[in-house]
């Protein structure tokens, strides 16, 4: 049974300033806890209901286990229907950002993305095609939110998320820099090479002028249709399966 101070911690934590303070986020359900548990993410707790044991035979023995009613589960679930286990994980520092550990690869950047199910979809594509980087701005949505963790189903355990000033980094940084842009080359006809960074814009107002200055390739995805726009993550994926492509040639 949690205690009242364990409740209110929890509870907290679906606010981006309490994960701040304290360096704790929520992972709920069997996937994404046995995939954090398994990953350069450390486990503080693993909270579980009776009915959850069978599925968490993989947890390692040095994860603090503590079981918990259907009732407390419900008042520190972020989720409309909770599934029955929540995991508490400590928030962590990766390496800093610079020319050797980025090189010979892809990165994404974000400039501004703000629904949090965009930034999920685009950790789980960035996981897929084996994008290991996503860099974003300040005012991107914190990836540790319960929807933006929940969206991206366990792949935010494998792909670094950074909080940079992005426009020194992009004026620093010694690599191509592509930029998702209306007015770019056709991104079927560009040759993308073997290292480089991804600018993806904000939902509504794209890729910000003061950034869009240090794109050194606008690239486009043609359109075909009537639609206005492409959703973000979305675009992001495409970007990643053109330049695989280009990649596997």
């Amino acid at each position: 049974m949690l205690s009242k101070s364990q409740i209110n911690l929890l509870k907290s934590l679906q606010h981006k300033k309490f994960r701040t303070e304290h360096g704790l986020f929520l992972v709920e359900g069997h996937k994404s806890v046995n995939e954090f548990a398994n990953s350069a993410y450390q486990v503080d707790t693993v909270f579980q209901t009776y009915t959850s044991d069978p599925k968490l035979l993989n947890l390692s023995q040095k994860i603090n286990c503590q079981q918990i009613s259907l009732n407390d589960l419900e008042k520190i679930s972020a989720l409309k229907t909770p599934q029955d286990v929540v995991a508490l994980v400590k928030i962590p520092e990766w390496p800093a950002l610079n020319n050797q550990t980025l090189s010979k690869k892809f990165s994404i950047v974000l400039d501004g993305i703000q629904d949090p199910g965009n930034l999920g979809t685009i950790i789980r594509t960035a996981d897929w095609f084996g994008i290991t980087d996503i860099i974003c701005s300040a005012d991107t949505v914190d990836a540790y939110n319960p929807k933006v963790v929940q969206a991206s189903m366990g792949s935010l355990s494998r792909v670094y998320v950074h909080y940079i000033d992005i426009e020194p980094f992009l004026q620093r940084v010694q690599m191509p820099v592509f930029g998702a842009l209306f007015n770019g080359k056709n991104i079927y006809e560009t040759q993308f090479g073997s290292e480089g960074l991804i600018v993806m814009g904000n939902e509504g107002n794209g890729i910000r002028p003061s950034v869009e200055k240090l794109i050194q390739k606008a690239v486009t995805i043609p359109r075909a249709g009537q639609a206005e726009s492409l959703n973000v993550g979305i675009a992001t994926a495409i970007f990643c399966s053109e330049i695989k492509r280009n990649t596997f040639k």
